[in-house]
This record gives C-alpha cells, structure tokens and sequence, in this order.
C-alpha cells in the first residue's frame, strides 16, 4: 500500500493528518501542492473519485478571489481552476494506491481508517 498526503506544509490541517497517520504507524509521502502542484490528470481522477464540492476549499483566500460565475462552473471548469491554482483544494489530499480517499481531514476516526483499510 502506498499512501500521499497533498498539502502545504504549513497547513495546520495537513500537520494533524500527518501526525495523526504517523501516530497509527502508516508510512506515506508528503506532497507540497506549492513545490509540485497535482497534474490535469491527477486532479481529474479526484474529481471522479470524490467530487468536486469535496475537494473546493472555500474557506481559503483563492475561492473568495473568484467571481460568482464559479457557483455555475462545470466538473472540467473546476479542474482547471484547480490545476492552475492548488489552494484552490481542500487540504490536505489522502491518496491511497492512486484513489482519492479524502480532501480535508475530519472524517470520524473509524471511518478514516476504514477508508485508509487499517
């Protein structure tokens, strides 16, 4: 199993997620949405995987940025807001084997380690 957590680093949210999968003894790989932002492709499969209003952070500067247009925007719209801009997605990221499993990290425990198959 492999297991990539997509943040920033300074992200509280993002350092809870980690320490939380480091405390239950789960290996993974950060990465910085800044350094190495996610790819069409990657995004687009998270979208299918979850959706986009899961993956929207809107309580973040960027979305607040974009115009009321954004409430009609398409699937393919919002991954190419997306693309261009990672704070854009909720954080962090959880991906497991390739799947998106979560955006954000307040999934009651029993069902995060249900989704993360511990």
């Amino acid at each position: 199993m492999s297991f990539e957590v997509y943040g920033i680093p300074n992200c509280g949210t993002c350092k809870k997620a980690c320490q939380w999968l480091t405390a239950q003894g789960i290996e993974y790989s950060f990465v910085n949405y800044r350094e190495d932002p996610p790819s069409v492709s990657s995004i687009s499969a998270w979208v299918a995987q979850l959706g986009t209003k899961a993956l929207k952070n809107t309580s973040g500067q960027s979305y607040r940025q974009l115009g009321p247009e954004r409430q009609d925007w398409s699937d393919e719209q919002w991954i190419q807001a997306f693309a261009h801009d990672p704070m854009l997605i909720k954080r962090p990221v959880i991906v497991k084997d390739q799947e998106a499993i979560a955006a954000g990290f307040r999934l009651k425990e029993a069902d995060l380690k249900r989704k993360l198959g511990i």
